[in-house]
């Protein structure tokens, strides 16, 4: 859903900061490709199918789909960051879920590392909502 929020941001940006915001969303979009990625193989790793469908994405999310009346950086900032911020919250939650109740160092170590790069890109889509 992340993925795909931001492939809308970079497609449908307006304005005078286009280009750059175009551009900019285009780089998060690559960075959260290469997270799925990582993803999937971690949950191979373990032993376990990976969820490929859009209706098991759709079941799994916590973000949710929307679809901006304004095409601004501001309005897609805005809501890029929460998504974000709300993936952020649902890692640091698991984080010792997966240290202490499975044992799973590994995945434990995983998801702080996943948390941290949600961290930096919300830090980064922050200071471009600051004037």
């Amino acid at each position: 859903m992340l993925h795909t929020k931001t492939k809308q941001a970079h497609w449908n940006i307006e304005g005078n900061d286009f280009y750059d915001k175009h551009k900019l969303f285009d780089e998060q979009a690559e960075q959260i490709a290469e997270t799925i990625d990582d993803v999937a193989e971690r949950i191979r790793t373990l032993g376990h199918l990976v969820p490929a469908t859009l209706k098991a994405f759709l079941e799994l999310t916590r973000l949710t789909e929307n679809v901006p009346s304004i095409n601004n950086s501001q309005t897609f900032i805005g809501d890029l960051l929460l998504a974000h911020e709300t993936i952020i919250i649902h890692l640091r939650a698991n984080i010792d879920l997966f240290a202490n109740d499975y044992e799973d160092l590994g995945t434990s170590d995983f998801i702080t590392g996943l948390m941290k790069e949600h961290e930096k890109t919300a830090w980064i889509l922050r200071a471009h909502l600051k004037k």
